[in-house]
């Protein structure tokens, strides 16, 4: 019996949380790789992508949610993407995930929406990557008229991406949970797209920030759906990002259950206002996930 589910089935499960990790018998090897989200470390990637990876694998991290996919060039960091997996293989890591501008084709064609997700299917299976997420809507598209048409575009998409044997999977932000005359457009999303064409990345910090319902709540009532993870702290001043640790989210306490969940890869982020640097942040966030929370996954 691993770990996980020991602790799922015993009744201690809640004090065993709340012990330091030193307390903790730590399993020989843990169910899911250590994952970063590279927007995290954007400027650094820009300047030298090899050098943020090298870097980053140092502090753990094994596995990467990528960002910034310039489609009209056909470059990841300024690499083509068969040559910026050569990079992650000779670095023995890996990319599960990425984050690709959808939202400008909103206001395009069908057809222009159709090349553009061959694109990024293309881009994801050079790179070995198993799922492609959306993540983002401009502010002026955040209303409840997109929300209406959004879960059909998503269903379009989803089933385009899975025919090519990869998943999809839709990046919450806090604009979800925006009342609209008593409607919710994240609750448009979970209820009228299919859910074997759409999963979800949920975004740990975004829903506690706007403290509605929690991560448990929310995969509760999509068991199995939500199959990555956003996690990022919250400071306890601001309620902007900061390092793991150094905010106001018990993570100890608030973390889902990985099996309910449908668990197959987390990424811890941190977008901006770091304490020294982006690349300090994430050393930070590295050994504080690694005491006191990658036990638990």
């Amino acid at each position: 019996m691993n770990r996980r589910t020991f602790l799922s089935q015993s009744s201690l499960l809640g004090a065993a949380a709340l012990l330091p990790a030193t307390s903790c018998a730590m399993p020989d090897q843990f169910n899911f790789k250590m994952g970063y989200q590279l927007f995290s470390v954007r400027e650094d990637m820009a300047q030298d992508p090899v050098g943020t990876l090298r870097a980053l694998a140092k502090m753990g991290y094994e596995d990467f949610e990528v960002y910034g996919y310039q489609a009209d060039q056909d470059l990841l960091y300024g690499y083509q993407p068969a040559a910026f997996k050569q990079v992650l293989d000779d670095l023995g890591l890996t990319t599960t995930s990425g984050h690709f501008a959808f939202h400008p084709f909103l206001d395009q064609s069908a057809d222009e929406l159709e090349r553009f997700v061959d694109q990024c299917i293309r881009c994801a299976h050079l790179l070995n990557m198993p799922y492609i997420t959306w993540p983002w809507l401009a502010p002026e598209q955040r209303t409840l008229a997109t929300f209406q048409r959004l879960p059909e575009i998503l269903n379009r998409i989803g089933a385009q991406i899975k025919a090519a044997g990869l998943g999809f999977a839709y990046h919450n932000h806090d604009f979800e949970f925006t009342d609209h005359d008593g409607q919710q457009g994240y609750d448009l999303i979970l209820s009228e797209t299919d859910p074997d064409l759409v999963k979800l990345q949920i975004d740990l910090y975004w829903v506690m920030y706007v403290a509605q319902r929690t991560p448990k709540q929310l995969i509760a009532e999509q068991p199995g759906r939500y199959v990555m993870w956003h996690i990022k702290d919250m400071h306890k001043v601001s309620r902007d990002y900061t390092e793991l640790g150094n905010g106001s989210i018990n993570y100890q306490e608030i973390l889902p259950d990985p099996e309910l969940s449908g668990l197959e890869y987390y990424y811890l982020e941190q977008g901006g206002n770091y304490t020294h640097n982006a690349l300090q942040s994430a050393a930070d966030s590295a050994a504080y996930f690694k005491r006191h929370l990658q036990r638990l996954l």
